[in-house]
């Protein structure tokens, strides 16, 4: 028998990686669209940014729903409606109705808060990062069997596949829903359910450390859902003559060469993030702080650090990118494109080690803000990169003009030497009132 903690974490996982797969499957099928519906480049970059528009939103009001209704509910609705969603877009046969349903069932992405929430709720403070890094690693490689698999299966009948994958959310929230429960204890849910307030949202939103995390999420998960989207379009077009010399040619053989390679940032971001969050715990153990421009006075400063390491990283990779593409040399882009899914992960899995730490009482309100608002990069720079005239300038440009200052901002926050989690727009008190005694830990935002 497992125990029910992990067997929560296995609920999560799966229901999670279902909802990625569902939420960019579109992509996968992007030239087969192009193909059906002739389609610009713009468009092609329009398709590619819609996957991302409901998540802002969606992720705030979800990660909310979660510390107030309960992650088991919240996950099966979010799975049941997005499910049916994928099955109705089907049997679409006009592509301004495609377009719709395919943006309602890419909300699926909003359950990444919800389970981030979950997983918060039953695992301790010195394994949270290696959990919330199982969970969100396993369930991020659903894009990555999307982009692999999903072509191979079905070739151009995107049909088949959005009604395949639309009965099997329906079937997985109904797991959820049974098998689910919200919290540890009843003490835990009620904390969060109680700390739910429209005050409590505020008051985590206007937080700088919370900011600070949202724009690196925004440099790290926020950049691999817009290179999900974007990198099928990206590698079919921008090394077109060097696939076509593979010995790939027409629609279907040039979608699947440029998915697989596409897959590679997927997979890897997946693959390394709960190593991230082992990272972030073994930086935590081992209390290493090596950047003297951070706080290293805080309980969770060494996660911090581990942090910063990730984005600087990614911001290079984002250069080398630039560097292989320009150079037309299809190989060392896929290399450099490997390394970068592994920045990434560092990034994405040693920002959700610090948050259910760091706001330890409100973890969907606050999972839902970092997680959701972030997301907003996915939307932005897939137009970035389409909008640029040549294709493999992109990269750099991203890093230059939005990652150079976020990274500045980042610093900023987590220089203070006052708790992180109360420094920002006007006190603690202001907000929340005089404390109450809660079972929050030392270094959490109570």
């Amino acid at each position: 028998m497992i125990s029910k903690k992990t067997e929560q974490l296995v609920i999560a996982t799966v229901g999670f990686f279902w909802a990625f797969l569902m939420w960019f499957s579109t992509a996968a099928f992007s030239t087969s669209i192009d193909s059906a519906f002739g389609l610009t480049t713009g468009g092609l970059a329009l398709l590619a940014s819609s996957a991302l528009w409901l998540a802002p939103p969606g992720r705030v009001i979800a990660g909310w729903a979660a510390d107030r209704f309960g992650a088991h509910n919240t996950f099966a609705a979010i799975l049941a409606y997005s499910g049916l969603m994928s099955i109705a877009s089907a049997f679409a046969t006009n592509y301004d109705v495609l377009f719709v349903e395919r943006l309602v069932v890419a909300s699926a992405g909003i359950s990444f808060v919800v389970g981030i929430q979950h997983v918060s709720q039953w695992f301790d403070d010195h394994e949270i990062g290696t959990a919330e890094g199982i969970y969100a690693g396993t369930g991020n490689a659903g894009a990555g069997v999307g982009a692999l698999v999903l072509p191979r299966l079905y070739g151009t009948n995107f049909g088949d596949a959005f009604l395949h994958l639309g009965i099997v959310a329906l079937v997985i929230a109904v797991v959820y829903k049974w098998r689910g429960e919200p919290a540890k204890d009843v003490a835990t849910a009620e904390t969060a359910r109680s700390n739910a307030g429209i005050k409590d949202t505020l008051y985590v939103w206007t937080r700088f450390a919370a900011i600070g995390l949202m724009l690196a999420y925004a440099m790290s998960f926020g950049l691999e859902i817009a290179m999900n989207s974007w990198l099928p379009t990206y590698y079919a077009s921008g090394f077109q003559d060097a696939i076509a010399g593979l010995g790939f040619t027409g629609v279907a053989a040039i979608q699947t060469a440029a998915g697989t390679f596409a897959a590679v940032q997927s997979f890897n971001a997946s693959l390394f993030r709960p190593f991230s969050g082992y990272m972030s715990d073994l930086w935590q153990r081992k209390e290493w702080t090596p950047y003297p421009f951070l706080s290293a006075e805080q309980e969770y400063a060494p996660r911090v650090h581990w942090l910063m390491t990730a984005l600087l990283l990614i911001t290079l990779m984002m250069c080398a990118l630039t560097v292989a593409g320009t150079m037309g040399l299809l190989p060392v882009s896929v290399v450099v494109l490997a390394g970068f899914g592994i920045a990434v992960s560092f990034g994405t899995g040693g920002v959700f080690a610090i948050v259910p730490l760091m706001f330890k009482d409100r973890p969907g309100i606050a999972a839902g803000f970092i997680g959701g608002i972030s997301t907003a990069g996915g939307i932005v720079y897939p137009l970035v990169f389409g909008w640029i005239p040549d294709i493999h300038m992109g990269y750099a440009a991203v890093a230059i003009v939005f990652f150079v200052p976020f990274i500045a901002f980042f610093v900023w926050a987590m220089r203070s030497e006052q708790s992180l989690s109360e420094h920002g727009i006007g006190s603690r008190e202001r907000w929340l009132g005089p404390e109450k005694p809660t079972n929050a830990v030392p270094g959490g935002d109570d």
